[in-house]
Order: C-alpha cells, then structure tokens, then sequence
C-alpha cells in the first residue's frame, strides 16, 4: 500500500504546546500548532501556528532553517540585528538561516503568525535551534534611543528588507495603477492571473529567501485548477471561503483555520465552492526550479490521445 502523501488538518484540530527544546524554557507566553513537521510524510517543510500572548517574549535563537512568517491577529515585535520591526496583520518577514532574532507581544491582545520552517527542523537535534545573546541590546544602543522603538512594516521605503505587507486589495487586478500601488511598480507588486485564481508572491529569492517561497492564492468563483503535482512540498493555511480540495483522489471540503500538505508526487486539485472570493496562504519548500514546476495531467493525457490517434508508422507496424 502506498503510504498517504497528503495531510489535512481541520481548525478545531489546532493543539498549542510549548516546544519541547532547550530555548523554550525560557519563552513566555508562546505556544505553537506544529501542523506539519517529522512524524508525517513532509520531508522539507516545517509548517506552523505561533501564539504569542500579551507580555510575551521568546528569547533570542538561532535556527539552521529558514523561516518564513505571515501574521494573521494582534501585533507582535520581531526583534533583527537592524532593528525592531512591528508586525501586524497581513504583514511578513524572512528571518534568513543562522540570524539572531527575538520575538515580543507588547499590545493587549494574543498575536497568531504562520510560519514555514525549512530545511525541517529535527527534534533530534534540539530543533537546529540555538540560544544567543540579545539582539537588541548592543546594536539599537550605538543607534540611539529612536531605534529601541519598533518600526511598522512599510512596504513603500525602498529601505525596507525582509519584510512586506499584502491585504485584499492587492490580489485585485483592477486595483494595480500606479496611484494606487503601495510601493512602486516592479516585479515585486505583479499579479499571475490565470483560469479564475490571482497569485501574489511575498517571500522568495528577490525577497533574500533561499529555500522556501510563501505567496497568497486567490479563487474567483469560477476559480479551478486541475489535477497536478509538483516536484516540492506545499502546504495551504486557508483564510476566506470555501474550498474543495483533492488530494491523491481523496476529496475535502476546506475552510478558514485549516491546513492541508501535499508532498512530492501528490496529485491535487481545488475549486472554490462559494460565490465569493477563496482565499489561502501558501508556501513551498525547497523553492521550484526555474522549469518544469507544474506536471498537469490533462498535458500528458492530450499526449496520450494525440500518440493513440496518429497512423502507426512502417516501423511500428
């Protein structure tokens, strides 16, 4: 029996726990969802939901992965050897492998950020993740008491690295004039419009990452993509409508707060099933090669009618 190659997850599944590795000890307030990690079929990809609740701090770390992060509610620091930055809902980060980084919640409220964590961190080796001094401390002192302050995500300063924001607006194709584009046309705000979905990247190699991509994916109501795989690993965290998912023939009806994983060779397809815009984070780990991303099956089906009706030739007879 071929071993599944798929995962999902529903939302009332989520199970928040505090990592069992040496740095967490000294966490407060953080918990996180390991949807996706060693014990399943992802080889590549470490997907999760972090919780961080007011007044909470995780100190600072090291990973050797890298990671990619999507803040879904509440406000939370991520402290960088450039700074502080305050990260919001629909803003991202790339903290890169081997950087120094800290996270803080100063508001009121519990902070929730997905992120993908890739290679995969291994909990035999304590989560590839180690314990270093502050980030903040020596750095933000020599630039004065304005840097100790954090800094929202402005997608729009050309100064602005490693970080992005995106919201409804921008997977909009009638909304992308200059004038009302948050930062100035590039490759960087392009949309790929196809077969009723809308795609916008936000983590990849132009961003600094190396090993992973994250984008968001948008379905019209006529929103279709047929079945295919690929040669990575993708996991989907949906956030608006429904969605029907199949995976390996297995099929799923998809919402808000579920997480679905197809691994390498995972044939898979979606629709939207409601009349309103579908909506869903995604991310891929290791990044696609410049070609040959997609393996569609209709292709190599249209190839196989094509091969069936053409004249068998001398040497065939």
């Amino acid at each position: 029996m071929t071993p599944s190659r798929h995962v999902v997850l529903r939302a009332a599944q989520a199970e928040y726990a505090v990592p069992d590795e040496k740095w967490a000890a000294s966490a407060r307030g953080f918990a996180r969802w390991a949807a996706i990690g060693e014990g399943g079929p992802a080889v590549h990809a470490g997907f999760g939901i972090s919780r961080l609740e007011p007044g909470g701090r995780i100190p600072a770390r090291v990973h050797a992965y890298e990671e990619c992060c999507f803040v879904v509610d509440g406000e939370v620091v991520l402290l960088v050897p450039e700074g502080a930055r305050l990260l919001r809902p629909g803003d991202y980060a790339l903290v890169p492998l081997g950087v120094p980084h800290a996270w803080r919640n100063d508001s009121g409220t519990t902070a929730r950020w997905a992120d993908l964590l890739t290679p995969q961190p291994r909990n035999r080796f304590d989560g590839d993740t180690w314990s270093v001094a502050a980030v903040d401390g020596a750095a933000q002192e020599a630039a004065g008491p304005a840097a100790a302050q954090p800094v929202p995500v402005d997608p729009r300063d050309p100064r602005t690295r490693s970080f992005g924001h995106i919201a409804a607006e921008n997977l909009d194709p009638a909304r992308q004039r200059q004038d009302l584009l948050a930062q100035s046309a590039s490759m960087r705000t392009a949309l790929l419009v196809y077969s009723g979905i809308t795609v916008k990247m936000m983590v990849d190699g132009d961003l600094g990452a190396d090993l992973s991509t994250m984008f968001m994916v948008q379905y019209d109501p006529d929103g279709v993509a047929g079945p295919h795989d690929h040669p990575f690993e993708e996991t989907y965290f949906f956030l608006t409508g429904r969605a029907e998912g199949t995976f390996d023939g297995q099929r799923y009806e998809l919402g808000p707060g579920d997480v679905a994983f197809a691994g390498v060779g995972c044939v898979h397809a979606f629709r939207n099933l409601g009349t309103g815009p579908l909506r869903w984070l995604e991310t891929q780990a290791p990044q696609p090669p410049r070609r040959h991303s997609y393996r569609f099956r209709r292709d190599w089906e249209y190839l196989e009618q094509a091969l069936a009706d053409r004249p068998p030739t001398e040497e065939g007879s």
